[in-house]
C-alpha cells in the first residue's frame, strides 16, 4: 500500500567538543550505522596540502572569490583560521536538506553558533569529558602533541566547556558504548522533529474524509 506521508525535510546534526573528547571515534561509528550522511564541502583560501584535490577536501580559492562570497551572504558560517579563511556554503547544504538527506557538521563552537541562525531546527550536540584529568590522559597517549600544545588544548578546552549551555543536548563520554547510544538517541529522535515535515498532518487529515 502506497504511504500518503509528505517526505522528511534533511535533518542538521552539529556535533561540537573539546579536544580529546572522543569526538571523531564517535561519528565514525555514527557514520558506520547511518552511512547516507550528507556532507558540504567547505570552502577555503588556503593552499592545497599533499594529495589533496579542489572539489573532494575542499574547494580552494582565492581570498577575493571567499570575501566576495561572503559579502553575497553566501556561507552559513565561516571563520578565519591561522590566517586563511575556511566557510561552509548554504545553498548545497539546503539542496542536500530538501531531497531528505540527513546533514553533519563536525565544528567548532564558533562555527555551531552561526549555523544555528540558518538552520534553527537542527540538532546541535556538545560532547563533553567526564574529567580534566581524563581528557589530559586521552590527549597524552594519543602521543601527537608536546607537553606545551596538550596545555593550551586543556586551557582551550575551559572556554569550550563554558559555552556548553548554548547547545540542545550534552553527552559525556566516559563509557564509549553509552555515549555513542545517547548520540544516536540525539539523531534518530531528532529526526522526528515535526518541522521536518511540514504539512505533514493537514495532508494526513484531508486525505482522511467526512
Amino acid at each position: 500500500m502506497a504511504s500518503d506521508r509528505t517526505p522528511r525535510r534533511g535533518l542538521i546534526l552539529v556535533i561540537c567538543a573539546p579536544s580529546g573528547t572522543g569526538k571523531s571515534t564517535l561519528i565514525a561509528r555514527l557514520m558506520e550505522e547511518f552511512p547516507n550522511f550528507g556532507f558540504s564541502i567547505s570552502y577555503t583560501t588556503r593552499e592545497p596540502r599533499g594529495q589533496e584535490q579542489n572539489g573532494r577536501e575542499y574547494h580552494f580559492v582565492s581570498r577575493d572569490c571567499f570575501v566576495a562570497m561572503r559579502s553575497r551572504g553566501e556561507f552559513a558560517e565561516w571563520a578565519e583560521v591561522h590566517g586563511n579563511y575556511y566557510g561552509t556554503a548554504t545553498a548545497p547544504v539546503q539542496e542536500m536538506l530538501a531531497q531528505g538527506r540527513d546533514v553533519l557538521f563536525d565544528i567548532d563552537v564558533q562555527g555551531a553558533m552561526q549555523l544555528r541562525k540558518t538552520f534553527e531546527d537542527g540538532e546541535f550536540v556538545f560532547l563533553l569529558p567526564p574529567s580534566r584529568s581524563e581528557l589530559e590522559r586521552r590527549l597524552r597517549d594519543r602521543g601527537t602533541d608536546s607537553d606545551e600544545a596538550i596545555e593550551r588544548r586543556l586551557g582551550n578546552s575551559i572556554g569550550e566547556l563554558k559555552q556548553a549551555d548554548r547547545f540542545d543536548h550534552w553527552v559525556v563520554n566516559d563509557d564509549l558504548d553509552e555515549a555513542y547510544a545517547e548520540l544516536r538517541a540525539v539523531y534518530l529522535a531528532g529526526r522526528t522533529n515535526p518541522a521536518l515535515r511540514p504539512g505533514m498532518v493537514e495532508t494526513l487529515v484531508a486525505g482522511w474524509g467526512k
